[in-house]
């Protein structure tokens, strides 16, 4: 319910700019976004009762339910159990990747983290540096994937796009038209021979 298959949103702001994201929310209704308030308020109330419980070990005032608690726990082990609970109550439950196409500027890939706590990470390709974009198949397991790659110059790899999501073949081919229209629409430059033969 908190996510879904892998879909795609498409943003044009204008005729030289687009914006591919694929993302595994699911489209934002109002239970949705109440169920959502709802587990963020059960984080932050986990949150704070594990930082109680780290609290009530260093002071233990007698009495009360969170001290007898700690201080049956040792120390060392009590650290690690709450940054496991920090960190567990940390992580995204969905995940997004997008890819910003600027026509004359170039390419810029986007993933979210897996947590709340990192920044996204992002990569810029310059226009004059990209040879290709291409639609690539691989296999994962006992199937065939299809994910976007993006040739760039003076680089041994190439640049996978939504790496961590690997959205379905049609994603893919929606977002490889797409790209190759706003980078190279009006030039002349979709791979066709000048010359005419």
């Amino acid at each position: 319910m908190l996510t879904t298959a892998p879909r795609l949103r498409i943003r044009r702001p204008s005729p030289t700019t687009a914006e591919f994201t694929v993302t595994t929310l699911p489209p934002r209704t109002l239970p949705l976004r109440l169920l959502w308030l709802l587990l963020l308020a059960l984080r932050i109330s986990l949150s704070l009762v594990a930082l109680l419980i780290l609290y009530a070990r260093w002071s233990t005032p007698a009495g009360t339910l969170l001290a007898r608690i700690a201080a049956s726990v040792s120390l060392p082990v009590l650290i690690p159990i709450a940054a496991a609970v920090f960190y567990a109550l940390s992580l995204r439950v969905h995940k997004e990747e997008s890819l910003l196409v600027l026509r004359g500027l170039g390419v810029q890939t986007s993933e979210s983290p897996a947590t709340y706590l990192a920044g996204a990470a992002t990569r810029f390709i310059p226009t004059e540096k990209i040879q290709d974009i291409l639609v690539n198949e691989a296999f994962l397991g006992f199937e065939v994937r299809y994910y976007l790659v993006v040739v760039v110059e003076g680089e041994e790899n190439v640049v996978v796009v939504f790496p961590g999501l690997l959205p379905r073949r049609k994603i893919v081919e929606t977002v490889w038209r797409g790209v190759r229209e706003c980078l190279y629409e009006g030039r002349g430059e979709d791979r066709v021979d000048k010359s005419g033969s």
